[in-house]
């Protein structure tokens, strides 16, 4: 199964280093029965960038979690066997996020399949949605205007060979 695991910058060189993504279990995103339900319409390709998009949302909290970390979001996206991966009702989750999965395992570097990652250009606006988390999660309608104006910039792809030269 494909997830899309968030990550950050720092997260990501301590990865490339340890040639795993880990320690187990995590949260990821991927194409959930709850996205396919929500997101009817969408073929495999429009899920799975929904799927990305939510990693992308994740990757926000771990760089408010870390201020040291480069404002710039990160999704890792990776090749899991599907027994590793589970999911259950939103509900139970406790989260609205139709695409949230558990990974009960490291993912090897190995079966990294791509990295997702914000250009230079986006830190601004990703550093301004990373301020905004704490209201918008308060409900503040402008504070969740500006992060999801981060949404407006789209992540670039490399190749996992290129993705050591982000941190070198």
């Amino acid at each position: 199964m494909r997830v899309y695991l968030p990550s950050t910058l720092t997260l990501l060189a301590a990865a490339h280093a340890a040639r795993e993504i880990g320690p187990a279990p995590f949260a990821a995103s991927a194409v959930t029965p709850a996205l396919r339900e929500w997101y009817a319409g969408g073929d495999l390709e429009e899920l799975e960038y929904a799927a990305m998009s939510a990693g992308a949302r994740a990757s926000l909290r771990l760089l408010a979690a870390d201020p040291a970390a480069p404002r710039r979001r990160v999704v890792l996206a990776a090749e899991v066997p599907d027994n590793l991966v589970g999911w259950a009702a939103n509900a139970e989750l406790g989260t609205d996020d139709r695409a949230l999965v558990e990974v009960s395992a490291a993912v090897p570097w190995t079966k990294v399949a791509s990295g997702h990652v914000d250009g230079t250009d986006a830190a601004a606006d990703i550093a301004a949605a990373i301020e905004a988390l704490p209201a918008a999660d308060a409900g503040d309608d402008d504070a969740r205007f500006t992060v999801d104006g981060a949404e407006g910039h789209e992540l670039l792809w490399y190749a996992t060979q290129e993705l050591q030269h982000l941190f070198d």
